[in-house]
């Protein structure tokens, strides 16, 4: 096909940023706002030589999953890739995309997936479920400050105080932002030509604790009139902390390195289960708290620590995991690069009453390979209680690119029982899962959990086990 030619396509899977896939005479066409099962005329935009993308312009027949967006601009955001797809639907299509790179990339029989992945696990309610939301601000063309969220692939903000997947009190506060910056004439920041002021913010709210927090992003290191933003902020039920932070760089990251604190206290606290934690505004936490508590549950269940275990959590945050095991094991060692990350999770242990839980600074790729090499001489060989070179579990937790190959020598080179391996990419899972299993371990359960409703992203925990144990 060429572009510009039109063709009618049956929509058989969903691509990873969302767009539908489809053939026609062998070819594939990649489809924005096409779900599984439609039938649709389609537009063919760019041409490759096997594969194109082509504009929707028309549902022929609209798949038996196909549903009415709850949010109105659910087609422009880059937010929600599939939220025309009922959630039943959305929910089996990642159990099969984490099935299928199993299959595909990590080489792992139907049989075998069959008798080790368990029914992915889903939300009661899809929707309202993210605790954290980062706004950014424009300015429209009749001059008026915006807020709302990138349509996707680029940075034109959709003006929407009202995300469906956000906390019902985002609207108050950005419309209260809004409202301040107009009155007093607060310039949005221009990526374009590096002036304005108010660049993003950033609204955190514990659902267990009711605690809101505000972090206004800013190109300067004050804004004029704060006292009457913070004010109206202040009154806000639940309101707990207020803070700024400064980042003049013209780069696309959101967060500056700091922030000070303009109201109330530098953190929020929230718990997940009976474990509390500190969340600054540089904090990572996980956005979705009903299922952080399902993946850490069922992270828990893998492991099956019994008391006097030696547990390895690498890419650790602020502990969030770390300190969920440290209830049951014997110790607990996190490693995780960012210094903010594990000042919180110390101080996390330490409001908790949690004594066996310690915490390294660097890449787990450097920290458990250079742990290892020092401790290996002095007691090579030693697999008992007394062995520094010793653990029973070793939790990983990386980002998107997965394991480096050192880490995943070193854990093989540590005969850990059990490897529990929490992803957020099935892709670099498959690959990473490869390799153990070419080294003596073996697939024991896998189960999908999806954080994210009305996006194509899943979480999977996988628990491993060595095969001589």
């Amino acid at each position: 096909m060429k572009k510009n030619d039109t063709a009618a396509v049956k929509i058989t899977d969903i691509g990873v940023n969302g767009e539908g896939i489809g053939k026609v005479d062998g070819y594939t066409l990649f489809i924005k706002d096409a779900v599984i099962g439609d039938t649709v005329e389609a537009k063919v935009m760019k041409a490759k030589k096997n594969y194109g993308y082509a504009r929707l312009m028309k549902v022929l027949s609209p798949s038996p999953d196909r549903v009415t967006p709850r949010c109105e601009f659910a087609r422009k955001c880059g937010g929600c890739q599939i939220q025309e797809m009922s959630y039943g639907r959305q929910l089996a299509f990642k159990e099969q995309k984490v099935r299928g790179n199993l299959e595909r990339i990590g080489g792992f029989s139907k049989e075998l997936l069959d008798r080790v992945m368990e029914p992915v696990l889903g939300m009661e309610e899809p929707f309202g479920y993210r605790n954290k939301a980062q706004f950014p601000f424009g300015t429209d063309k009749q001059g008026n400050p915006v807020t709302g969220f990138y349509a996707g692939r680029t940075h034109d903000i959709i003006p929407n105080t009202d995300c469906a997947l956000g906390a019902p009190v985002n609207r108050e506060i950005l419309e209260t932002i809004l409202g301040f910056m107009k009155k007093y004439q607060i310039p949005s920041y221009d990526e374009k030509t590096g002036n304005g002021l108010i660049r993003h913010v950033l609204i955190r709210c514990g659902s267990a604790t009711g605690e809101i927090m505000v972090c206004l992003v800013v190109n300067g290191e004050e804004i004029p009139h704060a006292d009457a933003l913070i004010d109206r902020l202040a009154e806000m039920p639940g309101m707990t902390s207020i803070t700024l932070s400064p980042n003049t760089r013209r780069t696309n990251v959101i967060m500056g390195d700091s922030f000070k604190v303009l109201w109330g206290q530098g953190y929020i606290t929230d718990y997940i289960g009976n474990i509390k934690y500190q969340i600054s505004p540089l904090s990572f936490y996980q956005v979705n708290p009903v299922q952080t508590e399902k993946l850490y549950s069922l992270a828990m269940e893998y492991a099956d620590l019994k008391g006097g275990e030696t547990v390895w959590d690498l890419y650790c945050g602020i502990g969030t995991i770390s300190l969920f095991l440290a209830q049951k094991a014997g110790k607990v060692y996190g490693v995780e690069i960012i210094p903010q990350a594990i000042d919180d999770a110390r101080k996390n242990a330490e409001i908790n009453g949690i004594e066996n839980a310690e915490f390294f600074v660097g890449k787990a790729e450097e920290v458990l390979p250079r742990w290892y090499r020092e401790n290996e001489g002095a007691e090579a060989g030693l697999r008992g209680e007394g062995s520094r070179t010793r653990a029973d579990v070793i939790v990983v937790d990386p980002p998107r690119k997965g394991c480096d190959e050192a880490l995943l020598d070193t854990i093989v080179k540590m005969q850990p029982e059990k490897v529990v391996y929490v992803s957020c990419d099935p892709a670099t899972l498959a690959r990473d899962l490869k390799v153990l299993c070419g080294k003596g371990y073996e697939l024991e359960k896998v189960r999908a959990v999806d954080m994210f409703p009305m996006t194509v992203h899943v979480e999977t925990v996988v628990l491993m086990s060595r095969k001589d144990k």
